[in-house]
């Protein structure tokens, strides 16, 4: 279902879901201005439609002591054969990578990567990133400090 086919409630529904998704029914309902077992049927109707993809639990990185963020990015050796579709599927076997981006640029992905600390980044760059061999070259960012991060998508939810 298109975007422009979901109306002010859904959009509601879409907004508080954001913020909290773990509301009840009966309070989503009193926030949207419908009895429960409507809420409910729309709720339903947003996850048989793919809207809403997941719940998840938003766990703080640093709190389980995965203190580094880098961004990484990688330039693959097109000469290779299947470069991409190797990359991809060593790539997937890479826990750390928590996000891959296939990107236009300087590059040709970005990869988000968490470690616990300097030495762990360290040692997954040299003893898996760079020995893939679709890699030609890797350009390390380190985050220093998180100023924003929102799961909250960019549209007007009225």
């Amino acid at each position: 279902m298109a975007a422009e086919k979901l109306d002010k409630i859904d959009l509601k529904i879409l907004q508080i879901l954001q913020k909290n998704s773990k509301i009840t029914n009966l309070d989503l309902s009193k926030k949207i201005g419908l009895s429960p077992a409507p809420t409910l049927e729309r709720v339903k109707k947003l996850e048989s439609i793919n809207v809403i993809e997941s719940y998840h639990a938003k766990v703080s990185a640093e709190k389980i002591g995965l203190n580094v963020s880098t961004f990484v990015l990688v330039t693959l050796a097109w000469n290779k054969e299947n470069a991409l579709e190797n990359f991809i599927e060593k790539l997937n076997k890479i826990d750390e990578v928590t996000e891959a981006y296939i990107i236009t640029g300087d590059g040709d992905f970005l990869l988000k990567i968490i470690t616990k600390d300097i030495p762990s980044y360290e040692q997954l760059l040299f003893k898996k990133l760079s020995q893939i061999d679709e890699v030609e070259r890797l350009k390390t960012f380190m985050t220093l400090s998180k100023v924003k991060k929102s799961k909250m998508l960019p549209f007007d939810y009225e």
